[in-house]
């Protein structure tokens, strides 16, 4: 059996999200390759040096032209040599193509909160989304709250949408020892205790609300600083607005794209690790966090208490005293704290990308 994949999410430098699932499941992939399952990796730029090499049976093909790539060059590239089947870790399936083809879709959120996307990109989004789960033969949902949003919202049949949830570097995220916490706290220079945030700085992170939240809490325990891990998105200059308006340069630190050596201590430094989106198909830092043993207060909405599961604190994102409130409480509750770390080490547990990836390949197979 030949399997087809478009990894370009996968071939990229600073990898978040998709492009981490991408990757990771990637290294699964060409771990999995027998002469039963054989893959082709389809991309249209050459592998970077960190991706997995090929073997006898783990293949990357490149080919262009890169514009357009999912709706020219891939459809035209299927019509000769033809996979049995063919996966798109991402939204964006082949235009057209006789071959069976999975997609993978990450969340709805451009359906939700469509005015914090940028004009042509939510076009691209809602179009070629909408192709893509209309032309797939099955579907990869990350959560179950993103299967139930593709029904309701495209009348699909639940028969055709499969949830497969993501994993975390099991070897990456673990309690760190307090020499490495201390060496990354000088790197960064971070005084005392910290709170965490980590993601992609864009409007659907809610980083402006969390700014105001934590803008209270400083007035309250005032040694305490936000940290604000990763690289800047899309319609992110009102975020150094707020912290302007609100005289938090000092209080708060914007580190950019973090390296993944960095992370886990940076992670394991902090006091509290919070994800106030507005919308999210996953989370993979929340896990990581729960991970390092830091306890975890996370948005309400879409997939997050699905992922927690009750191993973490929830909050109305859309009201910033219940921000506020979660962030006070975990810093000054060491009984809870307790308690939700030691949830949360029971909770990653359900998570891996070794899972993910066997369970992928199962649905591939199906199909």
């Amino acid at each position: 059996m030949l399997i087809g994949v478009d990894a370009n999410e996968a071939n990229v430098k600073n990898r978040v999200g998709s492009g981490t699932h991408a990757f990771e499941l990637l290294k699964q992939f060409a771990e999995l390759a027998t002469s039963k399952h054989q893959f082709e990796i389809f991309l249209k730029e050459k592998p970077l040096e960190d991706l997995p090499k090929e073997n006898q049976n783990f293949k990357y093909k490149v080919f262009g032209p890169k514009k357009l790539w999912t709706q020219f060059a891939l459809p035209l590239r299927l019509l000769g040599n033809k996979p049995d089947v063919f996966f798109s870790m991402t939204h964006y399936g082949p235009r057209f193509s006789r071959v069976p083809n999975v997609v993978t879709i990450y969340d709805l959120s451009y359906l939700h909160y469509p005015e914090l996307f940028n004009k042509d990109d939510l076009y691209q989004l809602k179009s070629w989304s909408k192709y893509s789960i209309e032309g797939a033969k099955h579907i990869i949902a990350i959560s179950q709250s993103t299967k139930d949003d593709i029904i309701k919202n495209y009348g699909v049949s639940p028969s055709k949408i499969s949830v497969t949830y993501m994993g975390y570097d099991q070897k990456l995220f673990k309690p760190q020892n307090k020499s490495k916490i201390d060496n990354i706290k000088k790197k960064y220079k971070i005084g005392g205790d910290y709170i965490i945030f980590v993601g992609t700085l864009q409007p659907r992170k809610n980083i402006e609300r969390l700014i105001e939240a934590f803008a209270e809490v400083n007035s309250k325990i005032p040694d305490v600083e936000l940290m604000i891990a990763g690289k800047k998105g899309w319609l992110f200059e009102p975020i150094f607005e707020k912290v302007k308006k609100l005289n938090l340069e000092k209080e708060i630190i914007f580190t950019d794209y973090v390296p993944d050596d960095d992370l886990p201590p940076l992670i394991a430094g902090a006091k509290v690790y919070i994800l106030p989106s507005l919308w999210e198909g996953f989370g993979i830092p929340v896990i990581e966090a729960q991970a390092c043993g830091v306890p975890v207060s996370v948005s309400e909405t879409s997939s997050l208490p699905e992922v927690v599961d009750k191993s973490g604190f929830t909050f109305d994102p859309e009201k910033v005293p219940e921000i506020t409130s979660s962030l006070l409480v975990l810093l000054t509750d060491d009984k809870l704290r307790s308690m939700l770390i030691e949830k949360g080490f029971k909770n990653v547990k359900r998570f891996s990308w070794e899972k993910c990836a066997k369970e992928t390949l199962k649905i591939l197979v199906s199909v």
